[in-house]
């Protein structure tokens, strides 16, 4: 084992970007010799997944009022120390207050916080000590995320001091030679796809208004929607009430991303913002081409009218100007895909994201 130890610490029971980048990163520096521990909630998706990979894994429940609860800041210090941790990456805002205490309780050097929303960290007097006292480095996912960190107070933190590192996907993990699909599409039809949670960030209202103007067109089509989350049945029913829910098919969450992009010509992203799309990195390397609402992170990856299009957000007319032109050139889809599975695989691979990390870390 080489000589640092480094501690993941994501209690969210979810399973989302933060959670995959956790899981990829602390298997890839895993296999690569560096002694790791997960720290996650039993009850959690990573929990399921990361204790099949032969690391250290010790189960938390987190709310977020734990880091006043001084027996579970004891319990993690203890964990800390025995485990001889150098450096611990924390994802949730929740788990810094009470992973960042119990760390700095144990001597830990480098407390790191990764930073995976485009949104403006909140200008609270418990941010601001936990940002001047307790996190050495922040890592963001983006230069989108870098941005909006100090949004509320340039004074929160040195910009000098927060590092961008894009999430890496591990692409050998995403066979495009597999023929599996999830749904068959018949005649003519093209199918549209969108994967994430269904929650408002995520904007898939806007895809039945995208569906509805389709439709009007005259455009044989489908729309997969793969995702759970609170705003199902209201989706559901404002499919209804636009008369497609014969256009739309919510599949629920999918565990196979290869199949679910088998199954799709073009990949739709509509969320209103984003820290780092791993959704659209992953359509990238199955070779679909892309479109995005043109906001956060989302030109950070696509390349206009190279791998795919950005479209004002919230702009339906012009969304589906665009989305015709790619219907109707099956080549103009092909070449997006294929542009855009290049850039995948030499911008946004897990190996290069580890690379970075590990001289960030200092590490190597």
């Amino acid at each position: 084992m080489k000589s640092k130890t480094i501690c993941f610490f994501n209690s969210t029971k979810a399973w989302g970007g933060g959670e995959k980048w956790h899981y990829d990163i602390s298997v890839s520096l895993n296999r690569k010799g560096y002694s790791t521990l997960v720290i996650t909630n039993k009850k959690s998706v990573l929990y399921s997944r990361i204790i099949l990979t032969g690391q250290k894994v010790f189960n938390i429940r987190i709310s977020n009022l734990s880091f006043l609860n001084p027996v579970k800041l004891l319990l993690l210090r203890k964990v800390f120390i025995k485990e001889n941790i150098d450096i611990i990456i924390i994802n949730l805002s929740a788990d810094l207050k009470v992973a960042g205490i119990a760390a700095r309780l144990a001597g830990i050097s480098r407390i790191i916080y990764r930073r995976g929303s485009a949104i403006p960290i909140k200008n609270r007097w418990l941010n601001r000590i936990i940002f001047k006292n307790i996190v050495t480095d922040i890592i963001a996912n983006s230069e989108e995320t870098k941005r909006t960190v100090l949004q509320n107070n340039p004074e929160l933190f040195p910009p000098g001091k927060i590092k961008v590192i894009y999430n890496g996907i591990d692409t050998g993990k995403y066979d495009i030679s597999n023929e599996k699909r999830l749904y068959k599409k018949y005649d003519n039809e093209i199918i549209l796809g969108n994967m994430g949670r269904l929650v408002r960030q995520k904007g898939q209202k806007y895809l039945i208004d995208i569906a509805a103007v389709l439709k009007a067109n005259d455009l044989q089509f489908k729309i997969l929607i793969g995702g759970e989350g609170p705003l199902r049945q209201e989706l559901v029913s404002y499919a209804e009430k636009c008369k497609v829910a014969d256009k739309i098919i919510f599949l629920g969450f999918v565990d196979n991303v290869v199949e679910f992009m088998n199954s799709i010509d073009i990949f739709l992203l509509t969320s209103l913002w984003e820290g780092f799309g791993y959704v659209i990195v992953e359509a990238m390397v199955c070779k679909k081409p892309v479109m995005a609402f043109n906001c956060s992170s989302n030109p950070e990856l696509i390349e206009e009218n190279k791998t795919g299009f950005l479209v004002e957000p919230g702009n339906i007319r012009s969304f589906v100007e665009k989305l015709e032109i790619l219907i109707n050139d099956k080549e103009l889809r092909t070449g997006f895909g294929q542009q855009g599975y290049i850039k995948a695989r030499k911008e946004f691979s897990v190996e290069n994201t580890t690379g970075e990390l590990e001289n960030f870390l200092e590490i190597q």
